[in-house]
């Protein structure tokens, strides 16, 4: 068990049984990556606690009042717990409300006690973009893409991954999972594996489909010498598939010599690019739908959090520019 509470009342089989079922569920059936299926196995090892402190053997027996109570005590904290952040707080809410309507679909309950119980709403956090001239100015001090020397295979590597990552607005995970046969240097597009199995064809633009030629052609055989041979595009200097933390260190090599954060709130990290790539599509006049199929997103509604950012600076311009703005 995970996080437990120290009531010292360990919780059923039923119940033990229950959670496991779900969570292979999840697996299975959803995909989940294993970070968000470790959160819910601790929220939900949390729910049991709860459960057994009242005497709870069975899903069955749950009423809407428990899981109301066990959702409030989340968010104002306990004895053994801290108040968790909204967003923790909204993501554990998702977790039990899961398993019970898990529970009723697989005939462990009559009825699910949790449909009228609402979650709590996280805030909404706006998306942090970079300016266009900060995005250049990043890639370019990555590396020329006529880099030569010594050095030259791993500087045509880093210029080649950001150029990638703000080119196509994938996820890091996108980025380094992808293999040489994903790309199309010559039509412009790769193919992304994104979550929950769900893969999409995204266009690349033409500084970073110069930048990927280079770097297949006069870094990677380099590259792929030192190591056993692997279908993805990003090598490590081993020859090996580069991993998303040694992504993340090259952009934060790149942003330092660029002069951008590299620590706190305001620090360039993979999803900035990302970040800055939708913005800078919607700021161009792109249409909504269109982003979000680019990014992957399942609901527009994910997408849309973008263009609050745009709106924002449209609030922006006006202010300054317009004699009337300030009343």
């Amino acid at each position: 068990m995970h996080d437990r509470a120290g009531t010292g009342v360990e919780p059923a089989p039923a119940l033990r049984r229950a959670v496991r079922g779900y969570l292979d569920h999840l697996t299975v059936e959803r995909g989940l990556s294993a970070n968000t299926l470790a959160s819910y196995r601790r929220d939900l090892d949390r729910y049991l606690d709860t459960l057994a402190s009242a005497g709870v053997t069975d899903l069955a027996a749950v009423g809407s009042g428990q899981v109301e109570a066990h959702l409030a005590r989340l968010r104002a904290g306990d004895d053994g717990q801290p108040p968790l952040a909204a967003s923790s707080a909204a993501r554990a809410a998702s977790a039990v409300r899961g398993l019970h309507r898990f529970a009723l679909r697989e005939g462990l309950a009559g009825v699910d006690p949790s449909r009228d119980v609402r979650p709590p709403t996280p805030p909404r956090r706006l998306p942090r973009a970079l300016p266009v001239d900060d995005v250049v100015r990043l890639l370019e001090t990555a590396g020329p893409v006529t880099a030569t020397g010594d050095g030259a295979p791993l500087a045509l590597r880093d210029r080649a991954l950001l150029e990638f990552l703000y080119g196509t607005g994938a996820r890091i995970s996108e980025a380094v999972g992808a293999a040489v046969d994903d790309l199309d240097t010559t039509e412009g597009a790769v193919l992304l594996r994104g979550k929950g199995g769900r893969s999409r064809l995204v266009p690349i633009g033409g500084y970073a489909v110069e930048a990927l030629r280079a770097y297949l052609v006069r870094a990677r055989p380099a590259l792929a010498a030192a190591g056993r041979g692997t279908p993805t595009v990003f090598l490590n200097a081993r020859g090996g598939p580069l991993s998303r933390q040694g992504a993340w260190t090259i952009l934060r090599r790149a942003a330092q010599r660029a002069g951008l954060p590299v620590d706190g709130p305001a620090a360039v990290s993979p999803h900035t690019l990302r970040h800055s790539y939708a913005t800078h599509l919607l700021d161009g006049g792109a249409d909504v739908r269109v982003v979000q199929e680019l990014l992957g997103h399942a609901s527009v509604t994910t997408t849309q959090v973008y263009t609050l950012v745009t709106v924002e600076r449209l609030r922006e311009v006006y202010a300054t520019a317009h004699p009337r703005a300030r009343g």
